[in-house]
């Protein structure tokens, strides 16, 4: 069979040599499947990372916002180590759902992903509005809850489009 007959028996949609799936997502103007399970995988790996700084190492995560006790030691802020602790448990389980979980779960996580870094983002970015963060501050973490948002939207657009090829 030459490839001219063969390209008629391929499904509607679908071009030669390139998978029906890839076709589609990519003619409907949605992320590659690949491109969606990069972005799912890079914010799991950044959620594991972050939250086990900051359960492991919260003085780490106090110094970047520059806020220290009186006599300077950042490590001495009680209450922000518990925070970050406390949130840095959460962040690991989130990051290990993210890259375990499938199906409708899979899904919820995704969503909430979502919600999740466009809240971080919004706080960060009225911080450093309000002046409550210095820019030198404000600006990288803006920039980082920025990349996590566009990861969680990316990552569940993808599966979105992917679920409805």
């Amino acid at each position: 069979m030459s490839l001219r007959e063969d390209r008629y028996r391929q499904p509607a949609g679908q071009v030669v040599g390139v998978p029906a799936q890839a076709s589609r997502n990519e003619a409907d103007g949605a992320p590659t499947a690949g491109f969606g399970q990069a972005a799912r995988f890079s914010l799991a790996g950044i959620r594991v990372i972050n939250g086990g700084l900051a359960l492991l190492r919260p003085s780490v995560i106090i110094g970047r916002f520059d806020e220290q006790s009186p006599d300077g030691n950042a490590a001495a802020n009680s209450a922000a180590i518990y925070g970050l602790r406390m949130f840095g448990i959460r962040t690991v389980l989130l990051g290990v759902d993210l890259a375990t979980l499938s199906g409708e779960p899979l899904r919820r996580a995704l969503r909430q992903a979502v919600l999740i870094h466009a809240t971080d983002t919004a706080t960060v970015v009225l911080l450093g509005v309000t002046g409550r963060a210095k820019p030198r501050t404000a600006i990288p973490l803006a920039l980082i809850s920025l990349t996590n948002t566009a990861l969680a939207i990316t990552a569940c657009l993808a599966e979105r489009a992917e679920r409805k090829a």
